[in-house]
């Protein structure tokens, strides 16, 4: 008999093609996108940019070369930037931003992203040969958190407003980090481009929740797109026969964003099933997303140790930090792998079978 497949919560990005994206991918018209222009990616470009509000996008791997090539087109070796001090450009893209770019960061306390603006202006530095050029604010939305807080939260517009004109009122231009820009939309009712208005320049992901296998898109006006053009070149991320995988980002926009609300809501049942088992906290009105992080404070067990409990029970998570746990719903995982979670804990941490309601959520 063949193992049962593990109920996976470690990321949004390990779902699998369906066989709808699979057909459509091996559909694609193709061209050397470097050379001619890949058909297929020019769509999901000019797709992109229409959806964010802006002039136009390119179609990149990965959402940390989307970042990257942000810093590169916005910033100077030896400038600095400014973000959270647990965001993703700076504590989950290997160190980038100065092994690539040569900037380094003034980190700001924001554990649900929503940063300060009266400290975003205090953080520009002073014009000096003394002091490095303060280059560029970078927000998340949505905010995935270091486990200190909630995760996935939905950074207020409002909030995202008042960043951008404190950074404007420096000179500066805003970077936003939209990986999970669409839990946002889905999540506030409010639309891609209100969202985008508020950054000069906005990455986000296609196979974080959306399903496609690859890629990212990074989006902006004119002249930043020129430069961005470079930052790729230079990272070796303009790619040939791409329009496979772009073909893959189409479908995945066209059928996968308003589905996400079913990632919310089973999110929402993770944490109603985890949240007062012995040593466990994660209040379910604190999930705004498809993120759950759990904080661990059992006396027998770290976030690293249920880990691999979990992981022994066919119940896969990601540690965050030495005391949260990170679970992540998404289109491969359904109410049912919720329920296994439920008991895999419940055995683990000594509590007694749940007779609560069946999870929310269904599976696609």
């Amino acid at each position: 008999m063949p193992e049962p497949r593990a109920s996976d919560f470690r990321s949004d990005t390990v779902t699998r093609p369906s066989p709808a994206m699979r057909k459509a991918m091996a559909a694609a018209e193709v061209g050397d996108d470097v050379l001619d222009g890949d058909p297929s990616v020019r769509r999901l470009e000019e797709r992109v940019a229409r959806w964010l509000g802006k002039a136009g996008a390119l179609f990149v791997p990965s959402g940390t070369m989307a970042n990257q090539v942000a810093l590169g087109a916005w910033t100077r070796p030896g400038d600095e930037i400014v973000a959270e001090r647990s965001a993703h450009i700076v504590c989950w893209e290997a160190g980038a931003a100065g092994a690539v770019s040569g900037v380094q960061t003034f980190t700001l306390h924001a554990p649900s992203g929503a940063l300060d603006p009266d400290e975003v202006r205090r953080a520009v530095r002073l014009e000096s040969i003394h002091c490095p050029r303060t280059a560029l604010v970078c927000v998340e939305q949505t905010f995935m958190g270091s486990g200190e807080g909630p995760g996935g939260c939905v950074v207020p517009l409002e909030n995202l407003r008042a960043v951008r004109q404190a950074a404007k009122e420096h000179g500066l231009p805003v970077h936003m980090d939209g990986a999970r820009l669409a839990n946002a939309v889905v999540a506030s009712g409010i639309e891609a481009g209100a969202w985008a208005a508020c950054a000069d320049s906005v990455s986000i992901c296609l196979s974080k929740g959306l399903g496609a296998p690859v890629g990212s898109l990074i989006a902006g006006e004119d002249e930043f797109l020129g430069r961005a053009k470079l930052a790729r070149k230079r990272l070796g991320g303009w790619m040939r026969q791409a329009g496979i995988l772009a073909e893959a980002g189409l479908f995945a926009l066209e059928r996968n964003v308003e589905r996400l609300a079913d990632d919310h809501a089973l999110a929402r049942s993770v944490a109603e099933a985890l949240h007062g088992l012995p040593g466990l906290s994660c209040p379910p009105e604190d999930v705004q997303t498809n993120i759950v992080m759990v904080q661990v404070l059992h006396p027998e067990h770290d976030a690293a140790s249920l880990e691999r409990a979990l992981a022994a029970r066919g119940v896969l998570a990601l540690p965050m930090s030495a005391s949260s746990l990170r679970f992540t719903t998404h289109l491969d995982v359904g109410p049912e792998d919720v329920v296994r979670l439920r008991a895999a804990a419940a055995a683990i941490l000594g509590a007694r079978p749940s007779a609560s309601h069946p999870p929310r959520g269904s599976h696609p």
